[in-house]
């Protein structure tokens, strides 16, 4: 994991944008997904031109211009009023499973859902009822390493500190492959860059965070899966639309 200089941090303006600053690359990463939907990794698409030193992301969801902000924000009178939890992980986590082999944590409240911890014949909780199995352990690690939120963590040996994946310092625009198609996803902050939270609350800095940038949040800055959700439900709206009334048996033709 890269180490943040003293400029390198994300600072969250009230009610407004997240300004990037010290010059962190911003990318376009695509979950990639089996044939039965599950996702299973990130695939970098490209880098995106930014201005030197600083440059300010889409907060509210509204942008014209996203992942940039365009000043929608102030146009739609947008409350970014932050709520996430302030104290560190390590207060908030619960072992979900202590072996010898491997030990394993999560943090509910970072927890956005993104699905690699559920594969169609592997769930993380069946891998970690099966550490007896050194394949099925090296598959509880990838799914852990591959959680982009960080909601989950593990470690070996006892006493040590979690191991994290090693990831490059940098933002990126992500997207998600679901049942209703490609939906755009959180913004995904790796390599132990700083936030800044605009009621100068305390922010844990951690390898990987994801902030909300659909507007939508509960767990604001940080993302909760509240993009994903609504898409499905717009989704289930248009196949009710869709569909041909019924009649009733007391109902004539």
């Amino acid at each position: 994991m890269a180490r943040a200089t003293d400029s390198t941090r994300i600072v969250i303006i009230k009610n407004g944008p997240y300004l990037v600053k010290g010059g962190v690359p911003l990318v376009r990463k695509t979950q990639v997904v089996s044939e039965y939907g599950e996702p299973l990794t990130w695939k970098k698409e490209d880098r995106i031109e930014t201005p030197l030193g600083e440059y300010a992301l889409c907060r509210c969801g509204r942008s014209g211009h996203r992942p940039f902000c365009d000043g929608t924000h102030i146009q739609i009178d947008f409350d970014g009023t932050e709520s996430a939890d302030t104290r560190i992980t390590a207060e908030r986590q619960a072992v979900l499973q202590n072996d010898p082999r491997l030990v394993v944590k999560k943090d509910p409240t970072l927890c956005m859902d993104s699905g690699f911890c559920e594969m169609r014949k592997a769930t993380l909780a069946q891998c970690l009822a099966d550490c007896d199995d050194t394949q099925t352990r090296s598959l509880a690690m990838s799914m852990i390493e591959r959680c982009p939120s960080g909601a989950l963590t593990y470690h070996v040996e006892a006493g040590e500190a979690d191991i994290e994946p090693d990831l490059p310092q940098e933002v990126a625009d992500t997207t998600e492959i679901t049942s209703s198609g490609a939906i755009a996803g959180p913004l995904w902050v790796a390599g132990g860059i700083p936030v800044e939270r605009s009621d100068a609350q305390p922010f844990e800095t951690r390898n990987r965070v994801t902030l909300c940038n659909c507007g939508h949040s509960s767990n604001r800055p940080l993302c909760d899966g509240t993009h994903r959700r609504e898409v499905e439900a717009l989704a289930r709206q248009r196949l009710v639309g869709t569909k041909k009334p019924e009649f009733s048996r007391e109902q004539t033709p």
